[in-house]
């Protein structure tokens, strides 16, 4: 396993990240899930990501049971404020960041997380309130960092505009081969203000596998059937997105890879990247993924494969989940 420096922090975080969105505490077997963390700490991720909001405090409850008893400097630990957590509780006002970051803790089991971000932007609390707010959390201890995820540039610079306050080193987009949008200006400004990606659905809720074939139903016990980790991936099975993929097979062959190991090194080929958050429900997906740290491919080989999705949109739903 690889690492890299996040952003303007000192922290190394392994190339290959620990997701628990859909996962940890809702769609994967409570022994499933602590093998998984297990399997990532023997393949060297060091890097573990989560939110309040994922099965309403029951990602961060599994993680503070499966993180117990491991050395706290062995890990770096990421949670997320914003997301509804009761019909009154949402949001980055000063009161819910307080109130959330102390929440979160208990659950984990940890005084402190390395990184905390906003899980979106606020557009009803002043950035002033946010900031102030979350440099308070970092200044009591309880987050060494800071960090953000799908915010606009113009927010971003705002952000960083303001006196005084703790600056962010991280932000969480997403990211793939098949959805690019965040390259064109998040990253550009986040190299200049020293501000690492950590990427999320690197692998296009799996698509990006190539488990889906175009017209053949999905596999009985893959993501895309399953009652409660099936719904955002729908919109990634369209017919034109399932053949593009098809047609990126032959190209990681070439290479000597899996379409999943070919698919995250194309993310982690861009050094403005520090992590790419995998999901898994068994440890051994985790082994996949985890050896795409590190893989050197041919630029010829990825410019081939931009060029084949460079024309696939994908059909947005909405999802039935809640903000990642």
């Amino acid at each position: 396993m690889k690492y890299r420096k996040l952003g303007a922090s000192d922290l190394s975080v392994s190339e290959i990240s620990l997701g628990t969105w859909l996962t940890f505490g809702v769609g994967v077997a409570h022994e499933n899930a602590l093998a998984c963390v297990n399997r990532a700490f023997e393949l060297g991720i060091n890097f573990i990501d989560t939110a309040n909001t994922y099965g309403k405090g029951a990602a961060e409850s599994l993680l503070g049971e499966a993180l117990a008893g491991r050395p706290r400097d062995s890990y770096v630990l990421a949670t997320k404020v914003f997301s509804p957590m009761s019909e009154h509780d949402r949001g980055l006002s000063r009161k819910q960041i307080l109130k959330q970051i102390d929440a979160s803790l208990a659950r984990l089991k940890t005084d402190h997380v390395d990184l905390y971000q906003c899980h979106r932007y606020d557009e009803n609390t002043p950035l002033e309130e946010t900031m102030g707010a979350l440099s308070e959390v970092v200044r009591a201890g309880k987050a060494r960092y800071i960090g953000f995820s799908e915010w606009s540039p113009d927010h971003i610079e705002e952000a960083f505009a303001i006196p005084g306050m703790v600056h962010f080193v991280s932000s969480q987009p997403q990211y793939s081969l098949l959805f690019r949008r965040s390259q064109e200006n998040v990253f550009p400004l986040c190299r200049k203000l020293e501000v690492s990606q950590i990427v999320w659905s690197p692998l296009a809720q799996g698509v990006l596998t190539g488990k889906y074939k175009p017209g053949a139903q999905p596999l009985a016990d893959s993501r895309a059937t399953s009652a409660r980790m099936g719904g955002p991936i729908s919109s990634w099975l369209q017919p034109a997105i399932l053949e593009a993929v098809e047609k990126l097979k032959p190209l990681a062959k070439e290479a000597g890879t899996t379409l999943a190991q070919f698919s995250l090194a194309w993310v982690l080929r861009e050094p403005n990247v520090a992590s790419a958050i995998v999901g898994a429900s068994r440890p051994e997906q985790l082994d996949e993924n985890a050896a795409a740290s590190g893989l050197v491919i041919d630029t010829a080989l990825f410019a081939k494969a931009e060029a084949i999705v460079a024309g696939v949109k994908r059909r947005r739903q909405r999802a039935s989940a809640g903000v990642r």
